[in-house]
């Protein structure tokens, strides 16, 4: 693990709901908030009021929170900024302006890049955590035949959407989760047997990555592959 004096990826965190001197279950490896998960130091703000349930269905007043939460973690010396939850995407373009930072907030800013490494004829599974909600600008797909080549599902209805959206939340069931996620990604691959990749749409779901990559046998992307790469562009001394 890198020393505490490397430059840290600052994180937006969603509520959980702990009751104050309560400990916070410890994140599963692979999480955004483990400290197994990166090779550099991470430093994490709680954005006030921002739950699940609100974010995954895009409540517009949070975004005054997102911005002063992402500027305490620039002051705290981030230098660069990501969140618990991809649906945060929607802030993305006040919180990158509200700071002098990379900002990445969702693993579907990606997306573009991604369709263009694969075959004009493959396509891109999203797996989301909530596929209703996921609304086609947040996509940022303007090309119809781009479009055309992702699709999306989520595990609405599942454990683990479940648990997300009780206060507290409990401590992650890795289980439930892989269970949901692969039979997700199984359904997919059912309906659309030209599949490339796989972008997790959930800051969650890099938990199982590993599983469903050996499962799949095709690149799985995620928040935590976004955040490698933005933190080794602007710090010289991550691995």
């Amino acid at each position: 693990m890198a020393s505490q004096t490397a430059p840290s990826l600052g994180i937006l965190q969603l509520e959980r709901g702990v009751p104050p001197g309560t400990a916070s279950p410890t994140p599963a490896p692979g999480s955004m908030l483990s400290t197994l998960t990166f090779d550099f130091p991470t430093i994490v703000e709680t954005v006030p009021g921002a739950w699940v349930e609100n974010v995954v269905q895009g409540d517009p007043t949070l975004e005054p929170a997102y911005i002063v939460a992402a500027r305490r973690l620039v002051e705290r010396g981030a230098v660069a900024i990501s969140s618990t939850c991809g649906y945060s995407i929607r802030h993305q373009p006040a919180v990158a302006a509200s700071v002098n930072v990379p900002v990445v907030m969702s693993s579907l800013i990606l997306l573009p890049a991604l369709l263009r490494q694969l075959a004009p004829q493959a396509e891109i599974a999203v797996v989301t955590y909530d596929s209703i909600h996921c609304e086609e600008r947040l996509l940022g797909l303007d090309d119809p035949a781009q479009r055309a080549r992702v699709v999306v599902a989520g595990i609405e209805g599942g454990k683990y959407w479940r648990d997300e959206l009780k206060r507290p939340a409990p401590p992650t069931d890795v289980t439930a989760m892989r269970a949901d996620v692969s039979n997700c990604v199984a359904r997919l691959r059912g309906a659309h047997p030209h599949i490339g990749a796989i972008l997790f749409e959930c800051a969650g779901f890099p938990i199982v990555a590993p599983a469903i990559r050996r499962i799949a046998r095709i690149p799985v992307y995620d928040i935590t592959s976004l955040c490698r790469m933005t933190m080794a562009s602007v710090a010289s001394d991550c691995p």
